[in-house]
């Protein structure tokens, strides 16, 4: 019963209508492997032809899409960003093939918060017959409010009618616990080939709705809480709040000397971006950690990325001042890139085989995870 009232809260929030089904999932990786799942399966029983199925994808677009494509045997096409920092959308449609299955976007992406031109992705949706997956696990339980909130964005979700799904984390802007989330369908009949069925069985027959077996209850109890606690009018104040302490930091961080934000981000997240050549980023971003801030480093282009969370009220003029302050450490020295976080970043730059990278992030965890 907690499951379907929470669905049916996240389906309304998501401007759906009665016809929504969905499940809960232990966190946004699992939310998005079932999509990816779902889609799949409905290819195969719809169109057999089709047996090197691919999505196509802004670069931007989450790696868990990457992970569902080597779990499940499809290909994630990637279009590149413009100057802007917007998917090249004519470079995205030449990327749809017979071979498609589904088309993807985010709602923001995760690096630089900017949601994708949706509108425009499900014109080309419509215009082949494809569905969309809108990854709004980042900002499914912020865009919204903050839409209400007067902000301008693009129409992201089920008001688009080829948006088929969206997936959106509870755990993060919903406020509740690790880890939960959201995958909304259109309807139970794009849910249904999410289930998964085994009737020859000797023990009986079986069902599965996600990748669990059994499931916690846990989650499923505290994403109801924590949505019927906080309540609409909960969201919209909290969102009020973060998107204050957001534009302060960025109205800030764009008075500084060298210093950029990336694009136009729609939300409460956003990438600092150098464009001072004697400046490095990633230098700042040691620098910054030094003064107790825990930051978040980012590549292609090197960035640094904020995402603004509850305990971050009042506190944006501190992070202004600090970093104006680190700017003025960092600027002018090279020799802080070669040095802390900055210098493992840039070697890995500088590696042209990625392979090599993948290998060692695989060793890296292998090591991590080893008894001693």
């Amino acid at each position: 019963q907690m499951e379907t009232e929470v669905v049916a809260m996240v389906g309304d929030m998501l401007n759906g209508d009665s016809s929504v089904a969905g499940m809960l999932t232990s966190g946004g990786t699992e939310s998005i492997l079932m999509a990816v799942k779902t889609y799949r399966d409905r290819a195969r029983h719809y169109f057999p032809q089709i047996t090197n199925p691919e999505m196509v994808a802004p670069v931007t677009i989450h790696p868990a899409f990457e992970k569902a494509a080597a779990y499940f045997n499809l290909t994630v096409k990637h279009a590149a960003l413009k100057e802007d920092f917007t998917v090249n959308l004519e470079e995205y449609q030449k990327l749809i093939t017979p071979n498609t299955i589904l088309l993807l976007a985010s709602a923001p992406q995760y690096p630089h918060g900017i949601i994708d031109p949706i509108p425009e992705i499900c014109a080309m949706a419509e215009k082949f017959s494809l569905p969309v997956h809108v990854d709004a696990c980042f900002g499914g339980f912020m865009l919204p409010w903050v839409e209400k909130l007067g902000h301008s964005m693009p129409r992201w979700d089920f008001r688009n009618p080829a948006v088929t799904s969206i997936s959106a984390d509870v755990h993060k802007y919903g406020f509740g616990v690790k880890g939960s989330s959201v995958i909304v369908y259109r309807s139970a009949e794009w849910r249904r080939f999410q289930i998964y069925a085994y009737a020859q069985w000797p023990g009986g027959l079986f069902g599965s709705v996600g990748f669990s077996g059994t499931r916690p209850g846990g989650y499923v109890a505290a994403s109801w809480a924590a949505l019927r606690s906080l309540g609409r009018q909960g969201y919209i104040e909290m969102a009020g709040h973060l998107m204050d302490t957001t534009e302060i930091m960025k109205n800030g961080i764009n008075q500084i000397e060298g210093l950029h934000i990336i694009g136009k981000p729609h939300m409460t997240a956003f990438a600092i971006g150098s464009t001072d050549n004697s400046m490095n980023i990633l230098a700042l971003a040691d620098a910054m950690e030094k003064k107790g801030w825990k930051i978040e480093r980012q590549q292609l282009p090197d960035s640094i990325h904020c995402t603004i969370l509850p305990h971050h009220i009042g506190h944006g003029n501190e992070f202004v001042t600090d970093l104006q302050e680190a700017a003025k450490t960092v600027r002018g020295k090279p020799k802080m890139s070669k040095e802390g976080t900055a210098a493992m970043y840039g070697m890995v730059a500088s590696v042209p085989d990625k392979g090599i990278v993948n290998d060692f992030i695989v060793q890296f965890f292998n090591q991590i995870y080893q008894l001693d």
